[in-house]
């Protein structure tokens, strides 16, 4: 088996026995062609059944010069897997990664908004131009439901369920969710949707899409994060913000509020709680919260 075939056959294996989304797939793909390059001039090139944990290491340390520490661990968790697989498929009985260490990381917190930043960027909105009431719609369907961007451009008017107050959410690997949908928010899509979306020009393969550009057609990922960097903008906000900071600061509020941290992760889609808990350290004086009320040893109020 050579590099070409090893990967395809993993390619198949991450879509349809692990169900990864496409940008996924080839995010691990690209980690294994890196490795496949990296020998590809060596005489007696090993394939990937033959190669060795010392050719391997040899290959993270010359990454070393050149990428991250986050970038460095990301490709070693990559590598882990793929060898995993053909340990699986029991075409390796070794994996050459298991004594490889990532090198160490810190973990970023997630920037946020508070929710005066969220009402001022939404003040920039012009609604006087054709685009405004969308736009509008638009920032509280991301910042109410804690959409990723991929999940709100992908958004479809039979994933509206306002009548039970829920969306239904496709996130990664396809898979689906549905989140609840706050009066407010539900109120700014139908006014884009019954008022601008309805005289639009729609392309056929936008039909069922929500949001549409100026031509009737699905908006790019591009397009959000253009939109919210200029709103950014004109609201005088100097923070680093993208659409993600919406999902960030949607989970944060959550928990500031006294959401259950199990609530938060499925309404964020989240596969593993590890991924929620970052949001507990943006705001320690939560947990602080949590613990005089809740602790059987916390102080009693006085008779």
């Amino acid at each position: 088996m050579n590099w070409k075939e090893a990967i395809k056959d993993y390619q198949y294996y991450l879509r349809l026995e692990r169900g990864l989304s496409e940008n996924s797939i080839i995010s691990y793909s690209l980690d294994v062609e890196k490795l496949a390059e990296f020998v590809a001039d060596w005489e007696d090139a090993p394939g990937p059944l033959e190669i060795e944990e010392e050719t391997v290491q040899q290959f993270i340390y010359s990454l070393s010069k050149k990428l991250s520490a986050q970038s460095q661990a990301r490709v070693i968790s990559g590598l882990r897997s793929f060898f995993s697989y053909l340990i699986f498929e029991e075409y390796r009985s070794t994996n050459p990664m298991d004594l490889m260490e990532s090198p160490r990381t810190t973990r970023k917190l997630p920037d946020t908004l508070s929710t005066g930043e969220i009402d001022e960027l939404i003040g920039a909105i012009d609604l006087s131009q054709p685009e405004g009431e969308r736009n509008r719609a638009i920032i509280e369907t991301l910042y109410s439901c804690g959409l990723r961007v991929s999940e709100l451009v992908a958004l479809r008017l039979s994933d509206l369920f306002f009548e039970e107050g829920f969306i239904r959410v496709t996130g990664k690997g396809n898979k689906q969710r549905f989140v609840p949908i706050s009066p407010t928010t539900i109120k700014y899509i139908l006014l884009y949707k019954n008022q601008v979306r309805i005289h639009m020009p729609i392309k056929n393969t936008a039909e069922d899409i929500l949001f549409l550009n100026r031509r009737g057609g699905q908006l790019t990922r591009a397009m959000i994060f253009t939109l919210v960097k200029r709103l950014a903008q004109a609201a005088g906000i100097e923070k680093r913000v993208s659409p993600h900071t919406f999902r960030h600061s949607f989970a944060t509020h959550l928990l500031e509020n006294g959401a259950d941290l199990r609530a938060i992760q499925q309404m964020l889609g989240h596969e593993s709680i590890t991924t929620t808990e970052i949001y507990v350290h943006t705001d320690r004086s939560h947990l602080k919260k949590v613990m005089e009320k809740y602790h059987p040893r916390r102080p009693q109020e006085d008779q």
